[in-house]
């Protein structure tokens, strides 16, 4: 089982990586921890967090449609 952390602001990005998700039957946890994302160096939302690898929306998207 992987460990998958969405880090979100609620922005429609987040909101897009979230339902396919969702849709694509991923159990992940949401943080929206702002002050932990800036601790974490993260500039701009939403992350994924896949295992301990972090990925930007692009990235993440294509990581979600190849699962």
């Amino acid at each position: 089982m992987r460990n998958v952390i969405l880090y979100s602001t609620g922005c429609p990005k987040c909101k897009i990586l979230e339902k396919k998700m969702s849709s694509s039957n991923i159990d992940y946890k949401i943080v929206k921890d702002v002050d932990l994302m800036q601790e974490k160096g993260f500039m701009s939302m939403p992350i994924l967090e896949v295992d301990g690898e972090t990925m930007d929306f692009g990235t993440a998207i294509k990581w979600v449609n190849g699962v």
